[in-house]
């Protein structure tokens, strides 16, 4: 029991690993169909599950079976096999690129919501920097205006000598202040303009940062877009290159995963010609060294000459038949094959038999 227990352990994890990577692509194909033909999804997923176990079946049955299966069968078979890994390919690839559109979209959208805001930033950025010449001309002006001087002129006064009197005008001096007081309205005006575009500005921008940084897309999509970039390689292309690679390793590769789980099931199963597992086989069997402790033993004993044989001449019957010493026996074993083995013999030829032959077991 733990004997059977031993040989069959990598057996049987190479099996569970074939059933597991067998079940995954089942999944991911029936998920597929049915969304290619989402009328009848109930349907769809029922006979979809039925061909993927059948297929399981048929290269199980192929493997086993495939010296001793009807020609004509056998060759239905093979390409119903190839038909529908085709199949389950086709569902793979529907499924995982529905995956795909479905985050594509989400991040589509969300370049066109950064899109806009971009757009919208760019007009809060061309106010604020109007803004900012605007108040830079008021400052300009105030500047100016607060540099004017009063002017002096000359007035008629008869009392003065020759009639005239020098003063000043301060008229130039009023209008300037009065310019400025305008100025010091239109710049606190501008500046309150300026101080809400900024703040729509800074508002638009931690939305668009916002966006770019959002986790859904961005860590599903982000080596993709990296790829993209490090390659100038569409997106699209790039994702449909990855699906292809992957439908092309999934199913046939579940198919040799079964055929190895029954190939090494069959190599640890083995029996020799007394229909025994080879390893119930008796470690000491071949030893030799008893037959040397009973020569020794004899030698200790007496001369070998000193031994008496008692001999008796023994006539063949008639019925005694001669087995002829030339006829070919098989050598060894050069080539195995899923039931039959090809083994070379004696005299140089070659020839099928059944592995589960007295002749191979023996070998």
């Amino acid at each position: 029991m733990i004997n059977a227990i031993k040989r069959n352990i990598f057996p049987t994890i190479i099996a569970l690993s074939a059933l597991s990577v067998s079940a995954s692509a089942a999944f991911y194909s029936v998920s597929g169909l049915s969304k290619l033909f989402a009328g009848a999804t109930f349907e769809v997923i029922i006979m979809a599950g039925s061909l993927e176990v059948a297929k399981l079946v048929i290269a199980s049955l192929l493997y086993q079976y495939w010296d001793t299966i009807n020609k004509l069968l056998r060759g239905y078979l093979t390409i119903a096999a190839i038909v529908l890994v085709l199949i389950t390919s086709m569902g793979i690839y529907g499924f995982l690129s529905a995956a795909y559109q479905e985050t594509y979209q989400k991040l589509v959208v969300n370049e066109n919501q950064i899109e806009f805001l971009e757009n919208k930033a760019k007009f809060y950025e061309d106010d604020v920097t109007r803004y900012d010449e605007e108040l830079e001309r008021i400052s300009g002006n105030i500047s100016t205006l607060s540099n004017a001087k009063a002017t002096s002129i000359q007035v008629r006064d008869t009392s003065a000598v020759g009639g005239l009197r020098s003063t000043v005008s301060t008229a130039e001096l009023r209008l300037a202040q009065q310019r400025i007081g305008v100025e010091e309205e239109n710049r606190k005006e501008v500046n309150a303009r300026r101080t809400v575009a900024a703040d729509s500005l800074q508002t638009i921008k931690l939305k668009i940062l916002s966006l770019q940084n959002d986790s859904d897309t961005v860590g599903e999509l982000g080596p993709l877009q990296y790829l993209s970039g490090l390659t100038g390689t569409p997106m699209d292309k790039i994702i449909n290159i990855l699906l292809l690679i992957i439908i092309f390793v999934f199913d046939p590769l579940a198919i040799s995963m079964v055929v190895a789980a029954n190939f090494a099931f069959d190599q640890a199963n083995r029996k020799n010609l007394y229909n025994e597992y080879e390893d119930e086989v008796d470690d000491h069997l071949w030893n030799d060294d008893p037959w040397e402790d009973e020569e020794e033993e004899i030698e200790e004993k007496e001369d070998i000459n000193d031994i008496e044989v008692e001999s008796e001449l023994v006539e063949p019957d008639n019925d005694f038949i001669v087995v002829d010493e030339d006829e070919p026996k098989p050598v060894k074993v050069i080539q195995k094959g899923p039931n039959t083995h090809r083994v070379l013999y004696s005299d140089g030829t070659e020839k099928k038999v059944d592995k589960n032959s007295n002749i191979i077991r023996y070998l």
